[in-house]
């Protein structure tokens, strides 16, 4: 397998799709994160060392046969942090957006506080300072995104925010919320759309995150031109923010 970079717009070459692909592409996984774990628990987890694993993530679901299609990275060509809005598929984004994204803006995510919990992933989390949401208070939420969130980025790092607030296997433009719009306008930096689609890693039905690995589904990010919060609610920029997710998904879906 050659090696790449998820930092620049790229598409896999064919690889043969292997038996066992769930088996085979797990085993890697929990090797990667065993080993990320145990770095960030000893307080030495950097945004290099976030990149490359982030990367490992993508040569492993490459290894059993899917194939990654990654556009539009020139759109991240422009000075300061931003707010990234996506859809949320997946655990897989969670894993390899910040291999896309970290080499060219520092970043962290909006992640619900379960996370932080879990044995390897939670270190890693912490290690980036995310901004941990507890889901029990709307308004409660809301007041800590828009207040750390706007400490963050006035530190010149970026954040990530899935705005469907959970997993769904669909894009509907009524499941995205306007928290990502409210945080960018309040912190004066603009919102760059990203639109994925990463069911090759589907839900499990006794654990969520450990589903069926089907390599045959490809693997696509697209990241938007950034767009500036100029209008006084947010809303027209929300809806075209929306609409480049959902333009994108549909064209995929229906390839």
């Amino acid at each position: 397998m050659a090696d790449f970079t998820l930092s620049q717009n790229y598409t896999s070459e064919d690889h043969p799709r292997l038996c066992l692909p769930s088996l085979r592409f797990y085993m890697q996984l929990f090797l990667i994160m065993y080993r990320a774990g145990k770095v960030a628990r000893a307080g030495n987890y950097s945004g290099d060392r976030w990149t490359y694993d982030s990367i490992c993530v993508a040569k492993a679901i490459e290894h059993v046969g899917a194939m990654l299609h990654i556009d539009g990275i020139e759109n991240l060509d422009f000075a300061g942090p931003c707010v990234f809005e996506s859809n949320h598929m997946s655990t897989l984004e969670t894993m390899l957006l910040p291999g896309i994204i970290q080499p060219r803006k520092d970043t962290t995510f909006v992640v619900k506080d379960s996370l932080l919990r879990y044995p390897c992933l939670g270190p890693v989390l912490q290690a980036r300072e995310p901004i941990a949401l507890a889901r029990v208070n709307p308004r409660e939420d809301l007041k800590l995104v828009l207040g750390k969130g706007t400490e963050i980025l006035s530190s010149g790092r970026s954040i990530i925010i899935f705005t469907q607030g959970t997993r769904k296997t669909e894009v509907n433009t009524h499941d995205f919320n306007s928290l990502a719009v409210k945080l960018a306008k309040k912190a004066g930096v603009p919102i760059v759309p990203v639109a994925l689609k990463t069911d090759v890693w589907s839900g499990g039905a006794l654990f969520k995150d450990f589903g069926k690995i089907d390599p045959g589904i490809p693997v696509h990010f697209a990241i938007g031109k950034p767009v500036a919060i100029e209008s006084a609610s947010g809303k027209e920029e929300h809806e075209a923010i929306v609409s480049f997710i959902k333009d994108h998904y549909d064209a995929w879906n229906d390839a």
